[in-house]
Parts: C-alpha cells; sequence; structure tokens
C-alpha cells in the first residue's frame, strides 16, 4: 500500500460529464465525502458536444406537450424496448431537472413572453428541446461545474481507472493511475458510481472524442455487473464525411430543425420517397407543410428529415448504395436553401445555429448559410450499456451504480434525439442520491494489498515486452473491423468474421509492448484502453448475432423485419467463468397506467 497513493471517500465518481457531475452534486449535497475522477480535463467531457437542446415536456411552446406524450415518444422511439419505469420517470422528472438548471443559473434561449424557448426535434411529437443556441451541452457543462464547486468535492484530473476493486461481492473502490505522471492511484470508496459514456472508439467513423473507449462498461463487466442489450448502437444519419478535417464532426440535428432538408446527388429530397406507416399520420408529404412545422405552426405534421434517426440513417445509406450518394459517399443536408424563405435567412442561420456556422468556416471552409454540407452516418451513441436498476441506477453489482450513456434501459432500441440531455440530469440526479444512501447505509470494505499489487503489474507489463506490437496498430484496425462488420448494416457471417478478429486481437493485445518510461506516454494509455476496446466489441457483436431481427438501431440485411418473440427479451451478457455468456430475459411489462397511456397516444 505504501507505493500507491491512496484517496478515501463514500462515493466515487467516474467521469465528469452531465451525469457525472450531476451525481457527484447530488451525493455530496447528501453529506457524504464525494471524489469526482475524470480521465480528461474538467470541462471538457463529451457533454459538450451536444448541441440541439435537453428534452423536457415543459409545454412552453405548445401546452398539449406534457410527460405522457414524452413518455409515449420515447417509448415508441426505442421500439418498446425501453425499461417502462425508466422511461416514466425520464418524462415526469426531466422538467424540473431543466428549471433546476435555470435557477442554477443555465441561461436559455427564450419564448418572446419569457419562458424556456422549446425546439422540434426527430421522434418527439412537440416542440420540446429546450436549448441555448446550438451549445447546450456546454451550458449544461458550465452550469453544473459552477454548481458543483463549492460543493467540496474532492476532483481528480486526468486519471483513468484501470479495475474496479471489490470486497467479497461489494465494490470497495479503484485503482487507477495518473495520465501526465503515470503513478498509481488508489481510490478507497463505500459506493462507485460510474458516468464515463459510449463506446464510440470502437469504430473507424464516429462523433465520439478520445475517451470513449468503453471504459465504464468494460470495468462493471469485469467486476461482475451484466451489460443489456449491446446491439443497440446508435448511428448518427448526420455526421459530417467530407472534408477529411471535419469527418465524423456531428451536425447537429437542430439543423433539420430548423429547416434543413437532405438532397441526393440529383438535389432531390429524397425523405417522402420512405415515411413509415406508424409515423404516416404525423409526417408531412410535402415541403410546403414540412417547412411550415419548423416555423411553428402547430397544425402542420412535421417534415420527414425530423423520423427517428435509425430510419433517417437508413434512408441515407440506400441513397448511397443505389448510387444517388454525395461524391464522398453521403448525402447533401442543406439549411442554406431557407434563404428563399426568409428574408433575412443568412442572418437568421447564424442565430439559430452559430456554432455549427463557425466550426464548418473553420474547421472546413464551408459557410452553411451558402452551401450544403456532406453527410453521412457516423457512430454516435450506445443505448445498450451497464444493467441498472431504474430507481436506484445500482448494478447487479453491490454499491456500483451507473447513470448516463453508460447506463441502458431508457432508450430501448434507439434514443431520441435530446434525450441523452435529460437523461443525464435525471438519472445522474438519482444514482448520486442512492449512491449516498448505500454510503452511509453501509461500512467502508476491505481493500486487499495482493489485489493492487497484480494491477500494478498488469498495467505496467506492455513495457516488459519486446515485441513488433504497436497498440496504435491494433486499435486501428479494430476500428476498421467493426466499422466494416458490425457497422449500420449487419450480416450473421460478417459478424462471425468480426468475432474471430476480435478473438485475434485479444491475443495480439495481450503482447503490445510500448516504449519510454511512465511519463507523458500516451503509447501506455492506448495499451490499457484496449481491454476496454475489445470487451465492448465483441459484447456487441455477441448481442447483434443473438438479435436475429431488425429493430431500432440494429439492422440485420439477413433478417430485415421485426420478430414479435425477439423484441420482447432484452439480451443480456455477463461474465462467466472467465467468458463471454448471453442470455435473454423478458423486456419488463408496463403497468396499467403506462399501457393507457400508450393505447391513447397511438
Amino acid at each position: 500500500m505504501a507505493e500507491f497513493e491512496t484517496f478515501t471517500h463514500d462515493v466515487l465518481v467516474v467521469g465528469a460529464g452531465g451525469a457525472g457531475l450531476r451525481a457527484a452534486i447530488e451525493a455530496s449535497a447528501a453529506g457524504v465525502k464525494v471524489g469526482l475522477v475524470s480521465k480528461s480535463l474538467l470541462g471538457k467531457a463529451h457533454t459538450v458536444m451536444a448541441e440541439g437542446g435537453v428534452a423536457a415536456a415543459l409545454a412552453n411552446v405548445d401546452e398539449r406537450d406534457g410527460w405522457r406524450v414524452h413518455f409515449a415518444d420515447t417509448m415508441r422511439g426505442g421500439q418498446y424496448m425501453n425499461h417502462p419505469r425508466m422511461a416514466e420517470l425520464h418524462a415526469r422528472e426531466a422538467p424540473d431537472r431543466v428549471r433546476e438548471l435555470e435557477a442554477w443559473g443555465a441561461v436559455f434561449d427564450r419564448t418572446k413572453d419569457g419562458k424556456i424557448l422549446q425546439r422540434n426535434f426527430g421522434g418527439h411529437k412537440y416542440p420540446r428541446l429546450a436549448h441555448v443556441g446550438d451549445r447546450t451541452g456546454l451550458e449544461m457543462i458550465r452550469t453544473l461545474q459552477d454548481h458543483g464547486i463549492h460543493l467540496g468535492i474532492d476532483v481528480h484530473m486526468e486519471n483513468t481507472i484501470v479495475a474496479l476493486l471489490k470486497d467479497g461481492t461489494r465494490i470497495a473502490g479503484a485503482f487507477a493511475y495518473d495520465r501526465e505522471r503515470g503513478r498509481f492511484k488508489v481510490f478507497h470508496a463505500k459506493a462507485v458510481v460510474l458516468a464515463t459514456g459510449g463506446i464510440g472508439r470502437a469504430f473507424r467513423i464516429t462523433s465520439n472524442s478520445w475517451e470513449y473507449t468503453g471504459d465504464g462498461l468494460s470495468l462493471a463487466y469485469h467486476a461482475g455487473a451484466s451489460l443489456k442489450d449491446m446491439e443497440f448502437v446508435q448511428f448518427h444519419p448526420t455526421g459530417m464525411v467530407w472534408p477529411p478535417s471535419v469527418r465524423g464532426i456531428l451536425v447537429t440535428e437542430g439543423v433539420r430543425g430548423e429547416g434543413g432538408v437532405l438532397r441526393n446527388k440529383d438535389g432531390k429530397r429524397f425523405m417522402f420517397a420512405d415515411i413509415p406507416e406508424n409515423y404516416r399520420a404525423q409526417t408531412a408529404d410535402n415541403e410546403e407543410e414540412g417547412w411550415r412545422y419548423t416555423q411553428g405552426d402547430k397544425n402542420a405534421r412535421r417534415p420527414p428529415e425530423l423520423l427517428t434517426r435509425d430510419h433517417v440513417a437508413r434512408c441515407i445509406m440506400r441513397e448511397v448504395r443505389d448510387g444517388r450518394g454525395s461524391p464522398h459517399g453521403g448525402v447533401f443536408l442543406d439549411i442554406a436553401w431557407i434563404k428563399e424563405r426568409l428574408p433575412n435567412g443568412e442572418e437568421h442561420i447564424k442565430r439559430k445555429l452559430p456554432s455549427m456556422y463557425h466550426q464548418f468556416k473553420q474547421l472546413a471552409g464551408i459557410d452553411i448559410t451558402k452551401e450544403p454540407m456532406e453527410v453521412g452516418p457516423t457512430t454516435h451513441y450506445m443505448m445498450g450499456g451497464v444493467n441498472v436498476d431504474p430507481d436506484s441506477q445500482m448494478s447487479d453489482v453491490p454499491g456500483l451504480f451507473a447513470a448516463g450513456e453508460c447506463a441502458a434501459g431508457l432508450h430501448g432500441a434507439n434514443r431520441l434525439g435530446g434525450n441523452s440531455l435529460s437523461d443525464l440530469i435525471v438519472f445522474g440526479k438519482r444514482a448520486g442520491e442512492y449512491a449516498a444512501k448505500f454510503a452511509k447505509a453501509n461500512s467502508a470494505p476491505q481493500l486487499d494489498n495482493s489485489q493492487l499489487e497484480t494491477l500494478a503489474r498488469y498495467a505496467l507489463e506492455p513495457f516488459d515486452r519486446d515485441t513488433a506490437e504497436n497498440p496504435y496498430q491494433i486499435q486501428h484496425e479494430l476500428q476498421d473491423r467493426m466499422q466494416d462488420l458490425v457497422g449500420i448494416v449487419r450480416r450473421q457471417e460478417e459478424m462471425e468474421k468480426a468475432l474471430e478478429v476480435i478473438e485475434g486481437l485479444k491475443q495480439r493485445a495481450a503482447q503490445a509492448s510500448v516504449k519510454g518510461n511512465r511519463e507523458f506516454n500516451p503509447g501506455w494509455h492506448t495499451a490499457l484502453d484496449l481491454q476496454n476496446l475489445l470487451t465492448v466489441s465483441e459484447a456487441i457483436t455477441r448481442a447483434a448475432i443473438e438479435r436475429k431481427e431488425s429493430r431500432g438501431a440494429h439492422f440485420r440485411d439477413d433478417f430485415p423485419g421485426k420478430n414479435d418473440g425477439e423484441g420482447k427479451v432484452n439480451i443480456i451478457i455477463r461474465k462467466t467463468g472467465g467468458a463471454m455468456s448471453v442470455t435473454r430475459e423478458p423486456v419488463p411489462p408496463m403497468n396499467g397506467e403506462l399501457k393507457q397511456i400508450i393505447e391513447e397516444m397511438k
């Protein structure tokens, strides 16, 4: 123990994005000692990239909205694979969480009468996304940090968790290293909240930043927790595909919410050609009505560009596959066309979408007020994750909680835009609240010195090897193969090939070597990240093979239709005897009130 710097907390929160900060704030408010570990610098969390808004049924723009409508939209968007209790809690509590942010200093855009303004978004029946231009995630992080900094939370920046520590069956803390100097740290805690985000870096083209290597999911899995619905990986329909300087960077759904349209290489607005039957009554079948909807006409139906993300992504891929795509394998997203409709269209775009305008002007030399963007599907979000209790967010390992993108249940087979930010604050709060209760109700766990020494030896092994296996090369090969074999369109034989590839890469990763020393060594960091990336890649692939139907974000070319039997089960992944096991569990049933809401909303 003497060689490891040790920190003791009641609750340890891993991840400093929206969910992690909200959990830390709530746990600290409960009077327990809280530690917050961040893989990067505070303020750098991927939450800042969320642009469109936070979904909450405030009913400020359309009085017909309410939690019941939001619940029904979320369940429909998730193809009824959602945990109904999580969807209910989310829809009920999101308005209070947004008002809480406002009370803490968040500066939202406003209606003419001073209420929080809300915009249209894909899959939402009414304008529901409270926003700050297209910088909503940034404002959320700023607000949560400013509020949390006064609560006495111990913040440990630029630290990576290598493994979770256990005392018997319960969590005892985490073993980590300082990314700058390479020194090991031990975090002793009664409860741990995982809020580490997603898995995007397992794929070649992604909107996710470098931190998104599936850490929380892998840590939970290796600690004995189950993972749920890992096959449901969302490919956002509009990531930039050209020029290379911006490849993978997201074009917020807010662009389509403000009137942006999708066109193929012939200039045709192709989304009108494929409107699903269950959305036909809500979707405009002509350009004029779709335009009126984006301008706030409550009697108009929404344009087809605002259908759910999985559907829009597949329509784009159809255009590309059939030879109608853009020159670089995407389609065109055009917001500049609204200058034909609005006399001050250019200034309107700059005011409504300031980040989009400045970002692509500076990074790509593209003026979105004058020319279309070339976009295509990009790996964006993980609907699956750690299997948690809907009320407390605790996993099936006592004392281990998860919230935000790394937790499963809320979004089902496909997440609606804007639900991610409200997910963070609703379930971040709950995770922090119940982690504090668990810490108060339980004594401090014991740390096993031999476990710490074993983990230290494991972490240093890459320095002891003298092989030609480069961790960067292994990571790049994994990303390429996952993109090609387990991407937006899946087939049995390709996914079986992916499992063979992953197994080979595991063996190579076990021999990966790094040069130099522990200080400022990104090669070492990459070598340690490989276990997480390989674990989540295998879980995604095995779950996708198991689900023999197409539902939400999971599209099987060999099983293109829905299967009611398949659609009534969650795919559960566990570590059993050192290997990955796959089982099925029934989707939790809805209670009478929730069933009635769904029937009424149909």
